[in-house]
């Protein structure tokens, strides 16, 4: 009988890295906002190198005088490990068994569409994970899937997370005044890098304490007319105030015990810069396949064999990501007290 999976090169360990890669990523609000752009690279310990330079104004000197002297400033490289995210799952007989695609007397075109079904949903549980993975750089603290510390930004940079209390269950409490103190804090920690705009995702419930205090309802209805819409519209993805944009977060997963893990506790809420150049990234590592070592790293790796006796089809898929912010300094955490 044919093999069609050795006869096909469509299930080559390349054409089906290449077919996981182009599904689209359906899940993840930090992919949308293009926060953390990818970079591949060749190595499974990137180097994270720090220098505390400073900027200084120049003075004027007379023609001819000598220049001023840069100085350098202190170096420390940190290195970090890229974490392994491997999955499996596989394909039985019975899933191929009298398998014909539509018009056709040929099998392999519904292998095909089966391996890649299995493709789409191996892809869609690594695209939450690595939401998981990015948010969690996005609050300092990279947490692995059972809640376990993977890296805490704040202890390997040898910064302390600043944390900003907002007392929204008082009426009389100067939202604009606390939002102004989180603008001037991310501003202060930039340290010669720039940004556009400061974004905050927050839990449902601080969103909803933030809208309906009494110093913000009014703007957040004039908002609301601004856009010409009536006031029973969905304004949770995004509300300007006081130089802040605003938007409910509520991404959550289950993990392995079928925990459901939210990625931003109740109450809470998280502010950033955006439109930043070094600040935020992703890195993606190769995957441990002899025909990958010291390659660029993809997003994602997907790889199939036969089982032991003929009995049906491993697929193997995995990734390598590390989302990463150099500048912990920038993430304010917000609590609604």
């Amino acid at each position: 009988m044919l093999n069609v999976f050795a006869a096909n090169s469509a299930f080559s360990m390349a054409s089906l890295t290449a077919a996981i890669n182009v599904v689209p990523n359906m899940y993840g609000r930090l992919n949308n906002l293009n926060l953390m752009p990818a970079r591949g690279v060749s190595q499974r310990t990137i180097q994270c190198e720090e220098q505390n330079g400073v900027l200084t104004l120049l003075p004027t000197k007379p023609v001819g005088a000598p220049a001023s002297i840069g100085t350098q400033g202190k170096r420390k490289v940190r290195s970090f490990v890229v974490p392994h995210i491997p999955h499996d799952d596989s394909i039985d007989p019975s899933e191929v068994q009298d398998v014909r695609a539509f018009g056709s007397e040929d099998s392999s075109s519904a292998i095909v569409t089966k391996v890649n079904d299995k493709l789409m949903t191996m892809r869609n549980k690594h695209a939450i994970t690595l939401e998981h993975l990015r948010m969690g750089a996005l609050k300092g603290l990279i947490l692995d899937s059972d809640g376990s510390t993977l890296f805490n930004l704040f202890t390997e940079f040898g910064i302390t997370k600043s944390t900003v209390d907002i007392a929204l269950s008082s009426a009389s409490t100067n939202i604009r005044n606390r939002c102004t103190a989180i603008l001037r804090l991310i501003e202060d920690s930039l340290m010669g890098e720039v940004m556009s705009g400061v974004h905050c995702l927050c839990s449902p419930e601080f969103f909803d304490g933030l809208t309906a205090h009494a110093k913000v309802e009014e703007a957040f209805k004039y908002y609301q007319n601004s856009l010409q819409q009536d006031l029973s519209g969905d304004f949770r993805n995004g509300f300007k105030f006081a130089g802040i944009t605003f938007e409910e977060y509520r991404g959550q997963a289950s993990d392995s015990t079928g925990t459901v893990r939210r990625f931003i506790d109740a109450n809470k809420a998280i502010a950033f810069p955006i439109g930043t150049m070094q600040t935020f990234e992703t890195v993606f590592a190769p995957a441990d396949f002899n025909e990958t070592v010291n390659t660029i790293g993809l997003p994602y790796y997907a790889k199939i064999e036969e089982k032991p006796m003929g009995r049906g089809y491993a697929l193997h898929t995995q990734s390598n990501p590390l989302p990463m912010c150099y500048r912990p300094a920038v993430l304010i955490e917000i609590t609604r007290s």
